[in-house]
């Protein structure tokens, strides 16, 4: 997911995309744990959208301090 289209979500959209990805995490980690799962590409690319959610939210609420 790019960083433009995170920005343009509102704060409640992104805490559910976070809850999202929590649960889509965890079944990943299971799979990978039954030896189910090949691609690890996928793990990476959540981690990395989780990333970026994350400090997107942190900018939003420094911003939102300094104001």
């Amino acid at each position: 997911m790019k960083a433009q289209k995170i920005r343009d979500l509102d704060a409640g959209e992104l805490n559910q995309q976070l809850k999202e990805m929590d649960e889509q995490m965890f079944r990943l980690h299971f799979q990978m744990s039954m030896g189910q799962m090949e691609g690890l590409k996928k793990v990476r690319q959540m981690k990395t959208d989780r990333a970026r959610i994350y400090t997107i939210l942190r900018e939003r609420e420094l911003a939102g301090g300094k104001k």
